[in-house]
């Protein structure tokens, strides 16, 4: 495999985490290890070697998200804790029968992510899970049960897939600038939706969409979300976008001219939008960190590989001390992060939702962001150690190549990096000044 190659069992230096290298770690019990090596097992027979093939043909063939329905290995993609009481009332009860639904965690999810997207390319993996990743969870979290009861058991079985449609030409970031309307018909009985959606991942493919709309006035206050039928529903139309990398995931652009809904696919309540997105980026954008710190591993775990076996000036690339400096640094960035985020899936782990938004919002989208510039130091490292090779899309610098393309499809969707980066600090100072002002001792008062 690309960027994992090995002598014997000894992994290619930065190709695997730490804790598949043989070193100790706090974190992974014998229980999260046997879920790996399922995983592993899984995907490898099912994805990873045909990765590279699905991404040139720009589709993955329809058995794959079969397949992998059939073995619930779509639920992993939601975010932790699972919906234990929809999942059994569905008839799933544990996944590849080494963990239950019940005890699945952040660290179970961190693993799946992290073996999803081994191949190095985002795409096959994604055209099959964003959309139960994150089009799926705001009817968990905030649907009603009868919105609950109609959806949420074809979606996870698999007979109806679901997109998240939040993006717009002229919103991206700026989530509250949305223009998509949905007004109440006469009668109160439907919504009619105008508007377009933009660079809506799996959205070609996708029965149902949980989607941004606005329900009253400018502003994040005149956000709501909706349920919203896709394929073959009336005034809904859809095509696929030419994108630089993560193809094969579908990137759809949505018109919606007149489409009109039932209240009752109505998410949660009017005006509520906002904290539902919001909420939703959270995991959105830990997932991408994860699968992109793997994808910078494929990058300079390939290019570590080759330095050892090319030869310039007569003697090879890895004797050369410009080579090792530079990836060192990309390596020591790699791993760093790869701390964080292991550090942040822990906090997820041993922290109450409503205090991990809080807490670990602004942080979340830094670490987002952050993968985003490590993905791009090391497939820079891995193009410029492999030449000629890397700039070809064909031979053994192909997986450079390949790459350095997927690198701005991880700095742009789930809020851009410089966004990312700014409401991490403006995140961290709210908070700061909210502690000190809970701290601060009542006027007239000699109590602390």
């Amino acid at each position: 495999m690309a960027g994992t190659t090995s002598t014997g069992a000894t992994p290619v230096p930065f190709s695997e985490p730490p804790y598949l290298c043989g070193l100790p770690s706090p974190y992974y019990t014998p229980e999260l290890r046997k879920w790996q090596a399922a995983c592993r097992e899984f995907i490898s027979e099912h994805l990873t070697p045909y990765a590279f093939d699905w991404e040139k043909e720009e589709t993955v063939p329809p058995h794959l998200f079969n397949t992998f329905s059939k073995h619930h290995m779509l639920i992993p993609s939601l975010p932790s804790p699972l919906p234990v009481q929809q999942l059994k009332a569905s008839g799933i009860h544990d996944i590849l029968g080494v963990v239950k639904v019940e005890d699945f965690t952040y660290f179970h999810n961190l693993i799946y992510n992290d073996e999803m997207i081994r191949s190095g390319l985002a795409g096959p993996g994604a055209s099959m899970t964003t959309g139960m990743a994150f089009g799926v969870p705001p009817v968990i979290k905030f649907g009603s049960p009868q919105l609950q009861a109609r959806f949420l058991p074809d979606a996870f079985s698999g007979r109806t897939r679901f997109c998240i449609a939040i993006t717009e030409p002229d919103a991206g970031s700026d989530v509250a600038n949305i223009k998509t309307t949905a007004v109440k018909s006469a009668d109160g009985k439907k919504y009619v939706i105008n508007g377009t959606k933009k660079w809506i991942t799996n959205g070609i493919w996708s029965d149902y969409t949980s989607m941004a709309v606005r329900t009253g006035g400018p502003g994040a206050g005149g956000l709501s979300m909706i349920v919203v039928p896709l394929k073959n529903y009336p005034g809904v139309e859809m095509r696929r976008l030419k994108v630089a990398g993560q193809i094969s995931a579908g990137t759809t652009f949505i018109e919606l001219d007149d489409v009109e809904v039932p209240v009752e696919n109505l998410i949660g309540k009017e005006g509520e939008g906002m904290r539902q997105i919001m909420t939703n980026f959270n995991h959105e954008r830990l997932t991408i960190a994860i699968g992109t710190t793997r994808q910078a591993r494929v990058a300079l775990s390939a290019a570590f590989a080759y330095c050892l076996k090319r030869e310039a000036f007569g003697k090879t690339l890895m004797e050369q001390p410009v080579v090792r400096h530079r990836l060192a640094k990309a390596g020591a960035l790699l791993e760093s992060h790869w701390a964080w985020v292991e550090q942040f899936v822990y906090q997820m782990c041993n922290m109450k939702k409503e205090v991990a938004d809080v807490e670990l919002g602004g942080l979340t989208a830094a670490a987002k962001a952050n993968a985003g510039m490590v993905l791009k130091e090391c497939a820079d490292c891995a193009v410029l150690l492999f030449g000629g090779n890397g700039y070809t899309r064909s031979g053994q610098g192909e997986i450079a190549e390949r790459m350095w393309r997927e690198v701005n499809g991880n700095r742009i969707p789930g809020g851009s990096e410089d966004v990312m980066l700014d409401l991490m600090v403006r995140q961290l100072a709210k908070n700061y000044q909210r502690k000190t002002k809970e701290l601060e001792r009542p006027a007239g008062s000699s109590k602390l």
